[in-house]
C-alpha cells in the first residue's frame, strides 16, 4: 500500500519501521521542522525525521498544512492512506479527503475517554489499573473519528509515563500492521464513538511539574511517574530545585508539616521521607539542580543537612 506517514517524536518511530517490514511503500514522510535545543541552541532534526534520512526517505516539514502548496503537494504524492503518529499538527479537512482508503491515526487511550494532547500523562495521574490503545480515523474533531480496532493494556504499578506511551504506540504499530490488508480490501469496519462517555485530557505545560506538598503522597507519586520524561516533578530546597526521579509510599501517623524532609529507620535502614497532606512520599532518586541523577542514599551522604530541611514551592 501506498502510505504517507505523518509523525515526529522517538516513540513513533518504531510505527514507521514496522510499516517498511511490513512491505508498504512509503512515498514521503512529514515531520515537524527542525528546532533549536541544549545549551548551544542548535538545529536539532525530529527523531522521525532522523529515521527517515538514514533510509533515503522523502521528508516534508511544512510549517503548516493548509496551505495551498501543502495541499498541492500531498495530492501529487497520491498516497492511498495516510498515518498519523503524534505528528504535532492539527489536519486540515482538504487533507483528510486526499487518501481514498483515508486518515488513520494511533491514539493511546481507549477512546472516547482522554481525547486530546495528554491522554497517557493523565491515565497515571488518574491511578488507572487498565489503559489502552486506538487506530481509527481521522476526522476534522479532537479525536473523534470512528474507531476501527482497540486493545487494553494494564498500567504497571511503577511505570512512568515514558515507559506507557512507547508500550502503547508499539501496541498501536501491531494492530496498524495487521488490519491495513483488510484496508485495503475494504473488509474494516469501523465504529462511531459514544460521545456521551467522552472526556478531555488538558495540555500539561512545565510549571506543571511543581510539587503542591499539601497533596496526598498517592498523589504526587503518581505525578512522579507520570510526568517523567516530561514536565517532570519538582520542588525547592533552598535556592535550588530539587527534580524527584521516583518514589515510594508510606502509610504513617505524621505529625510535620507538609514538604518536612523525615529520616526513618526500619530494620536497620534508613529511609527519606517528605511529609505531605496526607502520608510520606519516600524518596528514592533525585536531581539537584546542576547536578548529576542520585540515588537518595548518595545524596544524603553529600548533602547530610538534607534530613531535616523543608522542601517549598517556588517562591
Amino acid at each position: 500500500m501506498r502510505i504517507v506517514f505523518m509523525g515526529t517524536p522517538d516513540y513513533v518511530v518504531p510505527i514507521l519501521g514496522k510499516l517498511l517490514e511490513a512491505g508498504h511503500q512509503i512515498p514521503a514522510v512529514y515531520t515537524r521542522p527542525d528546532q533549536r535545543a541544549g545549551r548551544g541552541k542548535k538545529m536539532v532534526p525530529p527523531p522521525v525525521k532522523a529515521f527517515a534520512e538514514a533510509r533515503a526517505m522523502p521528508i516534508y516539514q511544512p510549517v503548516s498544512l493548509g496551505s495551498r502548496k501543502a495541499i498541492q503537494e500531498l495530492i501529487e504524492i497520491a498516497p492511498e492512506a495516510i498515518v498519523v503518529a503524534a505528528y504535532g499538527r492539527i489536519l486540515p479537512a482538504a487533507i483528510l479527503r486526499i487518501p481514498p482508503l483515508g486518515v488513520l491515526n494511533i491514539h493511546p487511550s481507549l477512546l472516547p475517554r482522554y481525547r486530546g494532547p495528554s491522554p497517557v500523562i493523565q491515565a497515571i495521574v488518574d491511578g488507572l489499573a487498565t489503559t489502552g490503545v486506538t487506530v481509527m480515523f481521522l476526522d476534522e474533531g479532537m479525536d473523534t473519528g470512528p474507531v476501527i480496532a482497540q486493545r487494553e493494556t494494564d498500567v504497571g504499578p511503577k511505570e512512568t509515563g515514558g515507559e506507557l506511551r512507547q508500550r502503547m504506540f508499539e501496541m498501536g504499530a501491531d494492530i496498524l500492521v495487521d488490519l491495513l490488508p483488510n484496508l485495503e480490501s475494504s473488509a474494516v469496519q469501523a465504529a462511531q464513538q459514544d460521545c456521551s462517555g467522552a472526556t478531555l485530557t488538558r495540555l500539561y505545560k512545565k510549571e506543571d511539574g511543581e510539587v503542591d506538598w499539601d497533596l496526598p503522597a498517592v498523589q504526587i507519586e503518581r505525578m512522579i511517574r507520570a510526568f517523567d520524561p516530561w514536565p517532570g516533578c519538582y520542588t525547592s530546597w533552598g535556592k535550588k530545585t530539587l527534580k524527584l526521579i521516583s518514589a515510594d509510599t508510606k502509610t504513617a501517623e505524621i505529625t510535620s508539616l507538609p514538604g518536612s524532609i523525615i529520616g526513618l529507620e526500619e530494620e536497620g535502614r534508613r529511609s527519606v521521607c517528605v511529609a505531605t497532606g496526607s502520608g510520606l512520599l519516600q524518596l528514592r532518586r533525585v536531581q539537584l539542580e546542576g547536578r548529576r541523577p542520585q540515588d537518595i542514599d548518595e545524596f544524603c551522604r553529600g548533602y547530610p543537612q538534607f534530613l531535616g530541611g523543608v522542601l517549598t514551592a517556588r517562591s
